[in-house]
């Protein structure tokens, strides 16, 4: 009943990435989870599409146990040995074909039999500009994806999906609110992981390193280059539309964790923080979306 009213709305939920913060998008969609409150259209980036994925297949708590898992065995930080020998910060391996298919295994049936449209943003390493992909068919091609979309430069080997290499989502489009809105979505709901007010910095050593990497890949440098300048942009372009009440924002007010924190503790923590923030703004929230009723 509650998605059928969000799709005559032509509603949206737009989810940022963020790594390790991605445990505070986990705490709001696990809320949504339990009074089945499922938007028909989910757009997310990076640790926002893992996010969307567990929030699809309607798994309550799986994206929290794939941030935060508590078993050693578990954890997917490299060490300095692992992560010279696979390239990788992070065991991209366990991540997205471990975990969806032996430790915390994804529902892909119950993905597909939600008629949810599900997008997740992935960056074109040769054109440098955003792609948004789905998938209906394939488990393989989903994780993929999903896996393209958060592989960081300089932290993770590129991904191949159609032939074609892939970076982070959020190298090009980190909040895709116009995406969202040029395909027909009008009332729409972001996920934030960062506080009001925040703004990237401009790159300085950090952009020189990426252009000696990746300086056969010269749009994906510019991409990279002028990534704080957009966010910022589209962070000012959010809370405009915020304070004229034509989205609705769902972020964090207490600090945040570091996108590479592994500490379980803090990470608990910070996905009760989401919780609790959706829990406190849930009727605000309806109110925004002309839903009166639950279930």
């Amino acid at each position: 009943m509650i998605q059928e009213e969000l799709q005559k709305r032509k509603a949206g939920l737009i989810l940022e990435g963020g790594s390790s913060r991605g445990v505070f998008t986990a705490g709001v969609l696990d809320y949504l989870l339990e009074k089945d409150f499922l938007f028909p259209y989910v757009v997310g980036v990076s640790a926002g599409a893992c996010n969307a994925l567990s929030y699809v297949s309607q798994q309550k708590g799986r994206s929290f146990n794939c941030f935060a898992p508590k078993k050693k065995e578990d954890r997917y930080k490299n060490s300095v040995r692992q992560a010279f020998k696979q390239r990788s910060f992070y065991d991209m391996d366990k991540l997205f074909e471990t975990f969806p298919k032996e430790t915390f295994p994804y529902d892909f049936e119950a993905y597909l039999n939600q008629g949810m449209e599900c997008e997740m943003v992935v960056t074109n390493v040769y054109t440098g500009k955003a792609e948004y992909l789905s998938e209906k068919d394939n488990m393989e091609r989903l994780c993929q994806i999903c896996r393209a979309s958060a592989s960081l430069p300089l932290f993770s080997p590129m991904v191949m999906i159609d032939g074609v290499p892939y970076l982070d989502g959020g190298l090009a489009d980190s909040v895709p609110l116009r995406h969202a809105l040029q395909t027909g979505h009008k009332k729409n709901v972001l996920v934030l992981t960062r506080p009001r007010g925040y703004r990237k910095k401009f790159p300085s050593e950090s952009a020189r390193m990426y252009i000696a990497f990746f300086k056969k890949y010269p749009n994906l440098v510019k991409s990279i280059y002028y990534r704080p300048y957009y966010y910022n942009k589209t962070m000012e372009t959010i809370e405009r539309l915020e304070d004229k009440g034509k989205i609705f924002v769902i972020r964090p007010t207490l600090p945040c964790p570091g996108r590479t924190e592994m500490d379980w503790e803090k990470l608990h923590a910070f996905y009760h923080h989401g919780y609790h923030t959706m829990v406190m703004e849930y009727e605000r929230m309806k109110k925004f979306l002309g839903i009166s009723f639950d279930r």
